[in-house]
């Protein structure tokens, strides 16, 4: 490497990483954008048994790339009660399995997969829309990641022989503890473990990196990718949080013992394979396997010891009082004015977001404190929304153009959608919930696990409705518009199965028919609701049709 530049090399090898860790996003995004809905499905599903359930977060893994972003979804189901913190942290356990089988599967040189990868991935990409679009997305950033590691292949090949590298390497060699940090490091900035691990694996198989040394560095990058899922939980409800700090715990303690054990035997990483590459990526997968069978048996215990040591705090008598985006002092400055009301409104989408997620469990252990909590939120949401028609009345006396007029009406149409979404859920849904209670009642197992499935399809839209409120993105604009139609035809449908039960003389769905009905109603209609959100702006784009009439 005489004649190699030192900058070079570094420009050459951080473009590869950069490469990397966008590819590996890119992949993640696509399964997001286009398979979110099945994958919540899926992973609601599994707690029937704590070996399901870990099974379910080894296929959410491998799907996502990603065990962190599994961490997060399944954070959202146990911090709405749809899952028991065991299950959920049964769930983390199988899902850093599945990112370890994710390292293993994305290793595999094969030339000649690249360009049929980014070929099929563009032509899908261009030619299609949906979750078929997200597709070519996916494939597009598995062919980049085979880019990627031949780009750090080539670029760390002339450090073998360089003897600063050398000098370098044989002291992570012999300092595992060092190794294990910069792992963890690393993992951390770049948020994540998987493209940690393949670079660690490549330098490995490039003889760069001792493989004691990258197996410490791999073991911290384990580390620090459950340390990325404490850090972005930390603002979620005590329950998700145990489980995550268990899966930390577990995940990060387990690294270091492991560490401690390699430093002392390195002879035991021969079992692992025949080349620095296989040991290497074999200790990924033969650590998360290792520590999901020792712990899988003990999830309940280790829940139990952390409710203990992190008990729920008592909420607190005088909360701050929320302030309204509403500025009187804005209504001279009409553009400024809108973008008050335009944060008000999503001021009230996540009010009924919470109210939505807070409205569910009360259909199987009703809560009045929480039902309390869901009217006095209907009320507010009541109130904000006659604000913002008399803040957007007083705007429009200043006298305001054509384009600023047409944006005052959207924002107005959706602060009346958004008000009978809070309608929907405090003055049906929560009354449903009630009647449930009074009269004793329960859904048949398989009704109730229709309204779950629709619930939670409508609060991914919901969600999505706040981020088009937020970015003004067409293309998501376009996407909520189409779940609208999505979710019209999945009402339908479980409309239809349930007159099914009907006919067969269930008596827990004939007990139930008008509850059950009257709910999956009152869902389409909050989702109906928060999808008027993207018609503005795909009017604006030119991607609305003015009228449905031919």
């Amino acid at each position: 490497m005489e004649d190699a530049y030192p900058i070079q090399f570094l420009i050459q090898i951080a473009g590869a990483a950069a490469l990397l860790i966008w590819a590996v996003r890119l992949v993640r995004t696509g399964v997001e954008r286009g398979f979110a809905a099945p994958l919540r499905f899926w992973l609601r599903h599994s707690a029937k048994n704590r070996l399901l359930a870990a099974a379910t977060g080894m296929g959410a893994a491998v799907f996502l790339q990603s065990s962190t972003a599994v961490a997060v979804l399944v954070s959202n189901f146990v911090a709405k009660g749809g899952l028991a913190t065991a299950v959920g942290l049964a769930i983390l356990l199988g899902a850093d399995v599945g990112s370890a089988i994710v390292t293993q599967l994305l290793m595999v040189r094969q030339p000649i997969l690249i360009p049929l990868l980014l070929l099929a991935g563009v032509v899908i990409f261009q030619r299609s829309n949906g979750s078929t679009r997200q597709v070519g997305r996916i494939l597009i950033g598995l062919a980049l990641i085979f880019v990627s590691l031949d780009m750090i292949r080539a670029a760390t090949g002339p450090l073998v022989d360089y003897p600063g590298t050398q000098t370098v390497m044989a002291y992570l060699g012999r300092d595992l503890l060092t190794a294990f940090v910069l792992g963890a490091g690393f993992a951390w900035v770049v948020h994540s473990s998987v493209a940690a691990v393949l670079l660690f694996v490549t330098l490995a198989a490039q003889a760069v990196l001792p493989v004691p040394a990258a197996v410490a560095m791999i073991l911290g990058a384990n580390l620090g990718g459950a340390f990325i899922a404490y850090v972005l939980t930390l603002s979620a409800p005590l329950a998700s949080r145990r489980m995550v700090v268990a899966n930390l715990v577990l995940r990060g303690g387990g690294a270091a013992l492991v560490t401690l054990l390699v430093s002392e035997m390195p002879d035991l990483l021969d079992r692992l394979g025949s080349t620095p590459a296989r040991q290497s990526i074999n200790s990924h997968l033969a650590f998360n396997l290792a520590l999901a069978v020792i712990a899988l048996p003990f999830v309940g215990v280790l829940t139990s010891l952390l409710t203990r040591l992190m008990p729920d705090k008592i909420a607190e008598d005088n909360p701050l009082v929320a302030v309204s985006a509403l500025d009187p002092n804005a209504l001279e400055r009409p553009q400024r004015g809108l973008d008050c009301a335009a944060r008000e409104l999503l001021g009230m989408g996540q009010k009924i977001e919470h109210m939505l997620i807070s409205v569910e469990p009360l259909y199987d252990n009703w809560n009045p404190a929480t039902a309390k909590t869901i009217g006095d939120q209907d009320i507010t949401i009541k109130k904000m929304h006659l604000d913002v028609k008399l803040y957007l009345a007083k705007l429009g006396q200043t006298g305001l153009d054509e384009d600023l007029g047409r944006r005052s009406m959207d924002l107005a149409s959706i602060s009346s959608s958004l008000d009978s979404a809070s309608d929907a859920i405090a003055r049906i849904m929560l009354e449903l919930a009630k009647r449930l209670d009074a009269q004793k009642l329960q859904f048949s197992s398989q009704g109730r696990e229709e309204i779950g499935d629709f619930a939670d399809r409508v609060q991914s839209n919901v969600q999505l409705a706040l981020n088009v409120m937020m970015n003004q993105n067409p293309a998501e604009a376009r996407e909520l518009v189409t779940a609208k139609e999505k979710v019209r035809k999945v009402e339908q449908k479980l409309q239809r199965n349930h007159i099914g039960r009907l006919r067969e003389g269930l008596a827990e769905s004939i007990e139930t028919s008008n509850i059950h009905q009257e709910t999956l109603r009152a869902l389409k209609q909050v989702n109906t609701a928060f999808s008027m959100v993207g018609y503005p702006i795909l009017l604006k784009s030119g991607d609305l049709l003015k009228s449905r009439l031919t």
